[in-house]
């Protein structure tokens, strides 16, 4: 055999396998960048509705602020719970996905839903207020704002669930690590009577 004929067919013989090798990890890269863009953008729907909900609550409190005078420390603690939420949700923002910054956004949701409640069962004792229309029309676009937040949560969670499954499998899980291809975290509230859409009615 020529011996260049024998070096370009070891040179094939390499060549080959590595241009298999590097078209497997550009497209499991892609896949991966691709999945986090998608669970990212879903943060995004959530990152809105939760900013509108945010919105509403200060004018649902000074509008009930006019009728339970005696309950000051009750709309107090929807305040804070509101702006601790805020900021938990401006974290996650600046990083979806990641595990300290939606564990935060979790803990302050879940706080927000209790003290809410404990303001629609204050309001439930206050007709007046029931009857007030700027309260009624803060209620409805509430409930329907909740939705939103329901149905993009669960949206994200399941580009989360579809990132980390890839990820976590192989082959690309081996070039996940090397990438920084981290886990991605749920966004889960906390207590289980907490994972419906707070509930506004009142009927």
């Amino acid at each position: 055999m020529i011996p260049g004929a024998a070096v370009i067919l070891v040179l094939v013989a390499i060549a080959v396998p590595g241009f298999f090798i590097l078209m497997w990890g550009v497209g499991g890269y892609n896949r991966l960048a691709a999945l986090r863009n998608r669970y990212k953008n879903a943060y995004a729907q959530i990152d809105a509705a939760l900013k509108r909900r945010y919105d509403l609550i200060p004018n649902l409190v000074e509008t009930a602020k006019g009728y339970i005078t005696h309950e000051r420390g009750t709309l107090e603690a929807v305040v804070a719970a509101r702006n601790a939420a805020s900021a938990a949700n401006i974290h996650a923002a600046q990083a979806p996905g990641d595990t300290a910054a939606m564990k935060e956004l979790s803990g302050a949701e879940s706080a927000l839903a209790r003290t809410l409640g404990r303001l629609f069962a204050v309001a439930e004792a206050y007709p007046d207020l029931k009857a007030n229309t700027t309260m009624m029309s803060l209620m409805e676009e509430l409930t329907s704002t909740e939705n939103k937040v329901a149905f993009a949560r669960q949206s994200y969670n399941d580009a989360v669930m579809s990132y980390n499954n890839v990820r976590e499998t192989f082959p690309t899980n081996m070039m996940a690590g090397p990438f920084s291809f981290g886990p991605a975290e749920s966004f889960v509230v906390e207590r289980p009577e907490e994972k419906e859409a707070t509930k506004v009615s009142f009927s």
